[in-house]
């Protein structure tokens, strides 16, 4: 069952064609008249959002936390669970609280969950965000933690994925206090660029990287108007394989949810395109602030080992925080979307972390419950590789 709330962020307009080019923080959509022609619009991708929430088999509210500076944060939330810090899941880049609805029943079992589509994603108000990569980075974190003090979270166990694994570490390392756990699903951002890579790179990929770096990194999806979903469906066909537990119009429903959640005004695209450098890497690379974070924060890595992210960063993690319990796995048969790949090993791994029965409500005083035996906690060890 969902439960929607009534108001609409600031941000939206009534228009119903979501449109690119707006550089004002006031509007979702753009009033240039070139880009009327993109088969969207704010009621499409809540159309396709809905759909996708009929799979969920638990009670969900679903509204908008508005915040000081009048934008808005679509967010979800399961029914709260008595004395236990809740678990707060932040998207990747590109995505939005659709892309959980595998996770959201099952997680939710242990804590209360919330989720909410980044500030200039999915359905949240497609604010301006700076070109620099360090203010922009903080943008991003300071709307998490406006975020979590307009819904009076004390403290919370963060799992990001990919773009939200880095959020969620840059905001653990500026409010330690309020970051019980964090768990890393396949996170972006973490490695040094090799300053040997753009000689080792083709030289053909270097001139398209370098034709395509004025652009946001979606806007292929924009500039090709009616033909979109087409791109849309035709690059990221995999998303059915994954998702196949849908039935066949909830795996056509996934492919317009990314289609919709992208075609609009590029905002939270324009703040990562700040953060990330060259060949996708990030500019202020994870791995060479990790260490600063505090010792009381668990660290689960979660990385599908059919990815493309580079999982030693996790364990360069490790050795960066002897003080802090880190964990690294890596499920086999997973790729980038490890929670949708292979969702009943992610979920037993985050599941042994959220489990209360275990873990009280501090998480990190008893971290030999989570690691010393992962064979026992994954019951299918070959599956799971746990360093």
């Amino acid at each position: 069952m969902v439960i929607s709330a009534d108001n609409k962020p600031a941000a939206f307009s009534k228009t119903t064609e979501l449109q690119v080019g707006q550089t004002s923080t006031s509007s979702w959509f753009s009033t240039n008249w070139l880009w009327n022609w993109k088969p969207t619009s704010l009621q499409k991708l809540q159309q396709a959002e809905s759909q996708l929430f009929s799979y969920v088999k638990c009670g969900v509210e679903k509204k908008f936390v508005e915040l000081k500076n009048g934008s808005k944060i679509w967010t979800v939330m399961t029914s709260k669970k008595k004395s236990t810090i809740p678990l707060v899941m932040v998207h990747g880049f590109g995505g939005g609280v659709g892309l959980w609805v595998m996770n959201y029943a099952n997680l939710s079992q242990y804590r209360q969950l919330y989720a909410f589509d980044l500030l200039g994603f999915g359905q949240s108000s497609r604010t301006q965000f700076t070109s620099k990569a360090e203010m922009a980075e903080e943008e991003f974190v300071e709307s998490i933690e406006e975020w979590r003090n307009s819904l009076n979270i004390e403290s919370m166990i963060l799992l990001g994925h990919s773009f939200g694994g880095y959020l969620s570490t840059a905001y653990a390392l500026k409010y330690p206090n309020r970051v019980k756990s964090l768990i890393l699903a396949d996170p972006w951002g973490f490695p040094e660029r090799n300053p040997t890579q753009p000689r080792q790179t083709p030289l053909w990929i270097r001139v398209l990287v370098n034709l395509l770096s004025p652009f946001n990194p979606l806007a292929l999806v924009r500039v090709a108007g009616p033909l979109g979903p087409g791109l849309v469906k035709k690059f990221r066909s995999d998303f059915r394989e994954k998702f196949q537990v849908l039935d066949d119009e909830k795996e056509t429903q996934i492919l317009d949810y990314i289609y919709h959640c992208n075609a609009a005004h590029p905002s939270g695209e324009a703040g990562f395109k700040s953060i990330s450098g060259p060949l996708g890497y990030a500019y202020r690379p994870m791995l060479n602030r990790i260490g600063k974070l505090d010792s009381n924060i668990q660290v689960t890595f979660i990385y599908g080992a059919r990815s493309w992210m580079d999982q030693n960063s996790g364990r360069m993690a490790q050795s960066l925080l002897p003080n802090n319990h880190v964990e690294v796995f890596s499920i086999k048969g997973a790729g980038h979307h490890v929670y949708a790949d292979r969702p009943q090993l992610f979920h037993q791994i985050i599941g042994n972390i959220l489990n209360p029965q275990s873990h009280d409500d501090d998480v990190t005083n008893q971290p030999d419950d989570v690691t010393n035996q992962p064979d026992d906690i994954i019951n299918q060890p070959d599956d799971i590789i746990s360093n």
